[in-house]
């Protein structure tokens, strides 16, 4: 399990946090553009100075303000995927793996054939980076970091440069990830239908700041075009069409008027 509990001041901008991440699957942290979904994610990883709070991975402290513990970024045993692939562009995908496996302290629990076939990659193994499809290289960004023998997998935006079809591609493949890896993940996304995909918990962040947490419901739907068909002195009625809304969901409402 990943606790949270941080503040961060970035500029004119203060990140003050607090939220516990699954033991395994996925945590998505979601909320518009500037909420601070990536500096979260940032000061987890051990990027930047942290003002007070703490993070504990498992039974592992890698920061808490008041004893003085900060382990640095490469202790933390952390995989960190990112909107575009940062492969390296002059090696081949073999050894683009192998990087992260060579970087990594034994034992290492996660293999590189299990990562091949988990991901179906065995095929690109020695093509070079720059003839992959961008869905491709966020195959190999992801078992990349998954071989670095990480304790929790970052995912900031994974899907953001890639197409609907690609998209869909990469959400199955981290729905396989899970299924494989029994590993704990925090994902970032402004997207409802990528929560809905993969995501087992779901943290809120609004402004800096958690506003809300819960199974995946919370991020609502589409958004959905309604009508007002009455007012009184207590509100308004508003019809919405029929379909997959349930108590609870949180609906993102166009009113016709």
């Amino acid at each position: 399990m990943i606790s949270v509990a941080i503040k961060r001041r970035l500029g004119e901008f203060t990140l003050d946090v607090a939220f516990e991440g699954a033991a395994n699957g996925v945590t998505a942290l979601f909320g518009p553009s500037g909420a601070g979904k990536s500096a979260t994610l940032a000061a987890i990883a051990g990027s930047g100075m942290i003002e007070a709070g703490r993070i504990v991975l498992g039974d592992r402290v890698l920061f808490d303000h008041g004893s003085r513990v900060n382990v640095p970024p490469r202790a933390r045993r952390i995989g960190w995927v990112f909107q575009d692939a940062r492969l390296f562009p002059h090696l081949r995908v073999d050894a683009n793996l192998r990087y992260g496996l060579k970087r990594a302290p034994g034992p290492h629990r996660i293999g590189f054939d299990q990562v091949v076939a988990t991901l179906d990659i065995g095929h690109l193994l020695r093509r070079g980076v720059r003839d992959l499809s961008g869905g491709e290289r966020q195959r190999i960004a992801l078992g990349r970091a998954l071989l670095s023998q990480p304790e929790l997998l970052l995912l900031d935006e994974p899907l953001a440069a890639l197409d609907g079809a690609r998209k869909d591609e990469i959400l199955a493949y981290i729905a396989r990830l899970k299924a494989d890896f029994a590993l704990p993940m925090l994902y970032v996304t402004h997207s409802p239908d990528e929560v809905r995909a993969v995501a087992d918990h779901v943290v809120m962040l609004e402004h800096g700041r958690v506003v809300a947490t819960g199974g995946p419901s919370i991020v609502g739907g589409d958004r959905i075009t309604a009508r007002i068909v009455a007012r009184d002195r207590d509100g308004v009625l508003i019809r919405v069409p029929r379909g997959d809304v349930t108590t609870g969901d949180r609906l993102d409402l166009l009113i016709d008027r």
